[in-house]
């Protein structure tokens, strides 16, 4: 009888990777966990209970230095310059999927997953992901940065499965993370504090600037850059007697652009340091239409693409709400992620 295949499941301890762990043993996988320590408040107890739950074994992976480099300093320096960085993008590639990958490969296991929802899918050659079924849920915006390789190695379990289906599924095998809720804060951010951590780990110290409007006249002070973001409305502090919107942010010239309502709204981007999937650089067309998603929760919106270089100039046919430099924007074709890049 020939030998299972062996997959190496990145696992957290919640819901989403220890149904995850049951279902590929269920599918006829030799699975262990994989715990990937990645900074300070990193707990690997809940991804023990899990593992040990699904009759699993888990290893732990100590990314510590390669995560403070690849995420927590670019998303410092990005944040300290206005943008709005997303860190998971950072991570997915750099971080989280190649210590699955380099550890699958040292030690013989077949395939890499994860509790990602989205698909994986291959056409002429080249892999590329897929969106999920259960739209609100659909994580593949987040990982738009994966390499060819991963992708090749990679299982997505939970691409067709509902949230709601599987933290039943979790309940009828009696697993803790059954109970366990969903995470929103940034993980190494774990209070929300963005400018205190900016503060404490880097340094940063915050510099008042002005509020203008789109003419340059000054509306009032901010306290600094690093406390706003593109299309912010709530927490800005200040008064106008009617509702304004983030519209831009000016790092060289640190003033903080508001507008009121549809100033929000943008009907172009550029995108540099582009990563392509299911379309082939060699082979990409100067000029393609296709649908982008500027936010991980944002609906995509039909676009007008034009490529140069490494970099793309993107036309929406409607306007799209807080096109906010540091964030991506991800293609797609249907269901299917063209590319992805980030916003400049």
């Amino acid at each position: 009888m020939p030998d299972k295949p062996r997959v190496l499941l990145g696992m957290s301890g919640g819901l989403d990777s220890a149904c995850s762990a049951l279902i590929l043993k269920e599918s006829g996988y030799d699975v262990e966990g994989a715990c990937i320590v990645m900074h300070d408040y990193s707990d690997t107890s809940a991804a023990r209970i899990a593992a040990e739950e699904a009759g699993i074994a888990l290893q732990v992976i100590d990314a510590r230095s390669v995560f403070a480099d690849a995420v927590m300093r670019p998303f410092a320096d990005e944040y300290m310059r206005g943008r709005t960085p997303n860190p998971c993008v950072f991570c997915n590639p750099a971080v989280k999927f190649a210590s699955l990958l380099s550890f699958a490969d040292a030690n013989g296991f077949d395939f890499i997953a994860t509790g990602h929802y989205a698909f994986v899918g291959c056409e002429g050659g080249r892999y590329f992901i897929r969106r999920a079924t259960d739209s609100p849920k659909d994580q593949s915006y987040a990982l738009w940065g994966l390499t060819q390789a991963q992708l090749s190695r990679l299982i997505l379990p939970l691409g067709g499965r509902d949230k709601r289906e599987l933290r039943e599924f979790a309940k009828q095998r009696g697993l803790s993370a059954a109970k366990s809720a969903e995470s929103q804060e940034i993980c190494f951010i774990p209070d929300g504090d963005y400018a205190g951590w900016l503060s404490r780990e880097y340094g940063y110290a915050p510099r008042e600037g002005n509020f203008i409007d789109a003419d340059g006249n000054v509306l009032g002070r901010h306290r600094g850059i690093a406390f706003y973001t593109i299309g912010q409305r709530k927490g800005l502090g200040i008064s106008l007697g009617k509702p304004v919107y983030v519209s831009s942010i000016d790092y060289e010239n640190n003033t903080v652009t508001l507008a009121e309502p549809g100033g929000e709204y943008m009907t172009r981007a550029e995108l540099c340091r582009l990563n392509f999937q299911m379309l082939s650089p060699e082979k990409t067309a100067d000029r393609i239409s296709a649908a982008v998603r500027v936010r991980y929760a944002a609906e995509p919106i039909p676009a007008e693409i034009t490529f140069r270089d490494n970099s793309a100039h993107v036309e929406f046919t409607t306007p799209a709400r807080a096109v906010t430099p540091g964030q991506s924007a991800v293609a797609y074709d249907g269901d299917r992620l063209l590319f992805g890049g980030y916003i400049l």
